[in-house]
Order: C-alpha cells, then sequence, then structure tokens
C-alpha cells in the first residue's frame, strides 16, 4: 500500500528505493523524495542540473530501460521507480600541475585505462547531459586535449558515466585532466587575468572582501545587485 502525501493536487504513485509513496503530480525526483521524508545525505546543490550531485537511477512504467538522470531535474511519473545514487567510486589520480612534464604523455601515467575503451557507448547513453563521452576519452588518449575542452563543456561531473563503464575506467575525471593540463600547460595566459591575481596579491581588493565576507543575506543581495 502505497505512502499518501497530504494534499489538494493531482498525485502519482511512485516507488522509492523500493517503497511505493503518493507524491504530487509534475515535481521533480528530489522533490518527490523530500515529500516522502527521505533525508537526503548526499550534498544537494544547486537543483538545477548544475552541480552534478543529484544522480539517479530510474524505470518508468511499462519499461525494462533501466535510465539514469539528474533527480533535480527529471519529473516524476506515475508508476516510476528511482534511487539517488551515491558518491560512486572513482579512481582519481593525484598529479601535480606544475610538476606535469608533458601531460598528453602522462595521460597514460595517471589514467591508462583511458585506452581501454572498448566504444560500447555506455557512457553516452547515461550522460544526462548527452556528452559525447566515448570521443572525448579516445579524444583524450590521442593527445586532442582541445576536442576534449570542446565535447565536455557541459560536464557537471555527475560520475553517471563511471557506472556504466564496462573498461573501469571514469570518463569524466579523464576529461577534467585533458581541461586543466590544457588551460594551464598548452594556453596562453591572459595577461587581464594575471594582472588581477597580481592586485588581489598585493591586498587592493582587501576592503572589498571585508565587506563581502561580514555582510548578511541581504546585503549579499545589494552588493550582488549593484
Amino acid at each position: 500500500m502505497a505512502h499518501s502525501v497530504q494534499t489538494s493536487t493531482p498525485t502519482v504513485t511512485v516507488e522509492i528505493s523500493g517503497k511505493k509513496y503518493r507524491v504530487p503530480a509534475g515535481i521533480t525526483v528530489v522533490q518527490a523524495m523530500w515529500h516522502a521524508g527521505h533525508e537526503l545525505v548526499r550534498g544537494i546543490g544547486c537543483l538545477g542540473g548544475v552541480c552534478g550531485a543529484c544522480g539517479i537511477v530510474y524505470r518508468t512504467q511499462d519499461s525494462y530501460e533501466l535510465k539514469n538522470g539528474m533527480g533535480c531535474n527529471t519529473l516524476v511519473e506515475e508508476g516510476m521507480s528511482f534511487s539517488m545514487i551515491p558518491n560512486y567510486p572513482a579512481s582519481r589520480a593525484h598529479y601535480k600541475m606544475e610538476t606535469l612534464q608533458d601531460p598528453k604523455e602522462e595521460l597514460a601515467t595517471y589514467y591508462p585505462e583511458a585506452a581501454r575503451c572498448v566504444n560500447c557507448n555506455a557512457c553516452n547513453k547515461v550522460c544526462p547531459q548527452e556528452i559525447d563521452v566515448r570521443t572525448s576519452v579516445w579524444a583524450a588518449v590521442f593527445g586532442d586535449f582541445q576536442e576534449v575542452a570542446d565535447l565536455t563543456i557541459n560536464c557537471n561531473m555527475c560520475g553517471l558515466c563511471t557506472s556504466r563503464c564496462v573498461a573501469d575506467m571514469a570518463p569524466n575525471l579523464i576529461a577534467l585532466y585533458a581541461r586543466r593540463t590544457l588551460g594551464a600547460h598548452y594556453h596562453e595566459k591572459p595577461e587581464v587575468i594575471i594582472q588581477r591575481v597580481r592586485e588581489i596579491q598585493e591586498g587592493q581588493f582587501e576592503s572589498e572582501f571585508k565587506d563581502i565576507l561580514s555582510a548578511d543575506e541581504h546585503k549579499l543581495k545589494e552588493l550582488c545587485a549593484s
């Protein structure tokens, strides 16, 4: 028997982590979990599909297909079954940007599994941002870090690609390595940014920082609007 939620709006029956609930129609999966009294321990940040913290796995009614998405922008449906995916374990390489000598060659040192991609396309099917993840992995392997950056510009680091990869890699972390090293080692440094960092280090904005750090919510809104 589904647990009911007191509401005057139309409701749908969903199954959350194996238990049925009736929740208001038209709300998101995250909102449905809140309505059902679930405490979301993993940090939920933006509620707009950007931070990547609310990865879910779900099935819709009368469908065998297992789908993935972001809980904050996936709407509930009658008969939907879903669970939130916790932070998925991934092999995260540890490197210092300033000690890398040849980042394109050293990709094989820090992420050797990248070369094991079998073109199964599972990562593309699971990506909620509709990124061509498979191509980005091969672009990284062949040293085209600019192509990686262009393909993964919308990646929110949800890590769902890791959950489906048959080669046991974390495509999002490989893309992050390529994008970071591209900016640090292969792009010219914008002079305007270098100058601004220098000004900050020299303390030219100390009073502004103090105003921001001491401001309450009302004052922060004023500062953002000014």
